[in-house]
């Protein structure tokens, strides 16, 4: 197999984000708890909606990762909680630590050389940790730009 340190290293580097762009940590920083639920003018998602959209779909794609026995939510109710705002403000916390925790559980993946970057997952259609690892990094980015706006919306960003 070829030496592809160079890649698994700019991989983490993009699911960790920054470089370009804001990192997820810093964007969840300090977010008012009285805001989390509030949609701005215009807007059709709340900070809360977003943060969860990007928790639920990076478990699915974690999950679908690790697990042929893996069943992935319906689309696209799966995917987005049922409220722009949580039963609980607790749930903006536990969410942020679910969506780090699970990035670190995929960054072991693709940490581990014996994981072949490149070979297709068995129980998928054609997908690769390379190719789930670019999604994660994309997906989150999107969202985590959208998050971003809906708190200098609220103004809530400094």
């Amino acid at each position: 197999m070829p030496d592809d340190t160079s890649l698994r290293a700019h991989l983490l580097e993009l699911l960790r984000g920054g470089s370009a762009h804001a990192t997820f940590e810093d964007t969840v920083k300090d977010m008012p708890l009285d805001r989390i639920g509030v949609r701005p003018d215009g807007c059709p998602y709340s900070a809360w909606e977003l943060l969860e959209h990007i928790r639920l779909a990076q478990h699915d794609i974690l999950e679908f990762s690790r697990s042929a026995d893996y069943v992935s939510p319906d689309w696209p109710s799966g995917y987005w909680p049922k409220s722009p705002a949580p039963a609980h403000s607790r749930d903006w916390t536990d969410s942020v630590k679910a969506v780090i925790r699970d990035r670190k559980a995929f960054e072991a993946l693709i940490s581990d050389e014996a994981n072949d970057l490149h070979r297709k997952l068995p129980w998928g259609n054609g997908q690769t940790l390379l190719r789930e690892a670019l999604l994660i990094a994309d997906h989150s980015s999107y969202h985590v730009g959208q998050l971003l706006l809906v708190r200098r919306l609220l103004g809530v960003w400094h």
